[in-house]
């Protein structure tokens, strides 16, 4: 049975491909003090401005089982069997509302076939796999070949990101184990990881050497392993954003997508922040 490929909106991934691919996403909800609103509808250079003069920042939100419920069911209908690839279940209960979804599902319909994967990780580290996965389903690949595939995948995965500050970082509450490590972070630019929950990589002195540091240990990578595909992040810093291209495409002659950080993630690490994910082969 041909497989079709569900995400969530943090993987960030281009829209034109989500339609080329056939790649269904599932949007998280961004909470404001008087409204909430699904994080696929809002611009992001105008949240960015909107949430810099807001004494209190917004929340987010996963989607409900009964959203994930509806995104399986239309595809179980159609003759189709489901691979969902979702962010780190330490990030957010999104994992746990696809569960729950799938179950309303297996109800109705108790021979349909549906996995999910809580990926351990999040923006295009996650958005990576499901692209390759998407290409992959295209050529014909089984549901148990796929979900190998996605495991093998996510193993070689990597994700790096670097906060211009630390002050979203405190207020939203998501930085995991590392933030034990905030109140001795003043003077220190932490390049940060995320595989379950988010954990400090690296200290370093400044922000550009913090740039350096990633950029070295990618080009590592690509000496002793190779890299199979890569995307740069950015959170309403495009020039900078253009820059880690530049700098990225120097190391690996590869496509180099740059991705903005959409609103959910974007509240936790704030803007000025500046990211690299890859694939290694």
């Amino acid at each position: 049975m041909p497989v079709k490929i569900i995400t969530d909106s943090t993987a960030y991934i281009d829209r034109r491909l989500l339609k080329e691919l056939d790649i269904t996403e599932v949007s998280m909800t961004v909470n404001f003090e008087e409204h909430s609103c699904l994080e696929t509808e809002l611009a992001n250079e105008e949240f960015y401005q909107r949430i810099a003069k807001m004494a209190k920042l917004p929340t987010s939100s996963q989607p409900s089982p009964l959203t994930f419920y509806q995104a399986f069911l239309e595809k179980v209908e159609q003759g189709y069997d489901v691979l969902s690839v979702l962010l780190s279940s330490n990030l957010s209960g999104t994992y746990f509302s696809a569960v729950q979804g799938r179950d309303m599902v297996l109800q109705k319909y108790p021979e349909a076939n549906i996995e999910i994967i809580d990926t351990r990780t999040t923006v295009m580290a996650m958005g990576l796999v499901a692209l390759s996965l998407a290409r992959f389903v295209q050529e014909g690949s089984t549901l148990p070949e796929t979900v190998a595939k996605a495991h093998d995948l996510l193993s070689r995965s990597k994700i790096f990101f670097i906060p211009k500050t630390l002050d979203h970082l405190k207020k939203g509450g998501r930085i995991g184990e590392a933030a034990a490590l905030l109140g001795s972070l003043l003077q220190i630019t932490p390049i940060l990881t995320v595989k379950g929950p988010v954990t400090v990589f690296e200290k370093v002195r400044t922000f550009e050497k913090a740039v350096k540091r990633m950029l070295a240990v990618y080009e590592e990578d690509a000496n002793t392993k190779g890299i199979e595909a890569v995307a740069v992040h950015h959170i309403n810093s495009l020039e900078e954003g253009q820059r880690l291209v530049e700098q990225v495409q120097k190391i690996t002659d590869l496509e180099v997508p740059l991705r903005p950080i959409g609103p959910v993630l974007g509240i936790h690490v704030g803007p000025g922040t500046l990211g690299l994910a890859y694939t290694t082969k």
